[in-house]
């Protein structure tokens, strides 16, 4: 299993993890090259294993005030620290280095660079100098 988030504690043992087919609850896992290892109660086989590839797991959100949050992302308008409007997120996607915001405007702005939000449908990003304009072709 590959996890889409740092928080190892979706596949603790006795977590509940909800797809398709029903909910699965972990019964144990372990951290194994780039991958997690999960074994779900009721499922002790390889077969019954299998049964289970490709299969999207999803949890419940987790209520922590100091993370952001993919679904809290989406949709909100990225305003520069100076005030200026710089687009939409459209899509948040892994990066080795940090997660980018996509914006309807074809910039990826490091995660890293928020500064504030989202609050009322707004993230305000404070970014080095340079950065729009990359994209731009020049300064704006």
């Amino acid at each position: 299993m590959v996890l889409s988030t740092g928080r190892a504690e979706r596949v603790e043992p006795g977590s509940v993890l909800q797809t398709d087919r029903g909910p699965l609850t972990v019964a144990a896992s372990r951290p194994h090259q780039d991958r997690w290892l999960v074994t779900f109660k009721g499922s002790s086989t390889r077969e019954s294993a299998e049964l289970l590839r490709g299969l999207v797991l999803r949890a419940t959100p987790i209520d922590d005030p100091d993370e952001l949050w993919v679904h809290d992302l989406i949709g909100t308008a990225v305003v520069s620290a100076d005030g200026k409007a710089r687009g939409i997120v459209v899509e948040v996607e892994e990066s080795p280095a940090s997660d980018l915001l996509v914006l309807d405007t074809g910039h990826l702005v490091p995660i890293v660079f928020v500064v504030d939000g989202p609050t009322d449908g707004v993230v305000t990003v404070d970014t080095p100098d340079g950065l729009f304009e990359l994209l731009d072709g020049g300064p704006d």
